[in-house]
């Protein structure tokens, strides 16, 4: 009886430490936190086409730091809502993503930012680990691809995380709050589709954003077509035949001049 006992509690630890290891999420604590400090930072430094202030940001960079505190000590429990989860590590990519770039400011691009041993297409500036949420290492590409997309399952999200680059969607100089969320995840998507620098729509043959082409899988989700869920938010509807493109991608830094 107490071999069997032990045996179960030893498979429960283990299963708990597999699956924890599995999912890269950090362990939570119960109380959701408010992004009000995230916005007051990006009111101040970055304007409505999205384009930012770092030069400001790297002098007056504490409440930022703080922000980042905040963020890695709070890392979200089962507890909090789905939207709550979800506008946390939207948040916290953004951030992180600003504070790479002041890490290494002056550059022209984020891409330009290497680690050391880097290896092309393989170690890149979204994999270094510079910060810890809950306690565990992390980088930009666990936060987007481990946790974001696998359990959000969303293709908004591609509108809402920002890359630092001209080509990117815009970095909404809100923080996303859970009880706006999904409104800014929508405005996002019709902002992007309207932005001529970003997409180009017509009906027969618009020039997308290489978004379109990276994350298709992310776009042709549950039956639909990807021109099915563009329409949804285009400007312009788009034919179902349409002879898709794709604009080159600008990776330069999306910094107020």
């Amino acid at each position: 009886m107490k071999n069997t006992i032990l045996y179960l509690i030893l498979s429960t630890l283990l299963s708990t430490t597999i699956t924890s290891c599995f999912t890269g999420i950090p362990k939570g604590n119960n109380a959701a936190i408010t992004h009000a400090a995230f916005t007051t930072i990006l009111q101040k430094y970055v304007n409505t086409q999205g384009l930012v202030n770092y030069k400001g940001l790297l002098k007056d960079s504490a409440p930022l730091n703080q922000y980042l505190a905040l963020i890695s000590n709070n890392a979200p429990a089962r507890s909090w809502s789905k939207s709550e989860q979800f506008a946390y590590w939207i948040n916290a990519y953004n951030a992180f993503t600003i504070k790479t770039i002041l890490n290494h400011y002056p550059v022209k691009s984020i891409k330009d930012i290497s680690p050391s041993a880097a290896i092309p297409f393989v170690n890149t500036v979204w994999d270094q680990k510079f910060f810890k949420i809950g306690g565990k290492s992390m980088t930009l590409n666990t936060i987007e691809h481990k946790i974001i997309r696998k359990k959000f399952d969303d293709a908004r999200l591609h509108f809402a995380v920002n890359c630092a680059s001209a080509s990117c969607p815009k970095l909404l100089n809100v923080a996303y709050e859970a009880a706006t969320l999904d409104a800014q995840l929508t405005q996002q998507a019709k902002d992007f589709l309207a932005d001529d620098t970003k997409n180009t729509v017509n009906a027969s043959n618009p020039k997308l954003s290489q978004l379109f082409k990276w994350f298709n899988g992310d776009f042709v989700q549950k039956g639909r077509t990807k021109v099915e869920f563009i329409n949804q938010y285009s400007p312009i509807r788009i034919n179902d035949d349409a002879n898709l493109d794709y604009k080159n991608y600008d990776w330069s830094l999306n910094e107020q001049k």
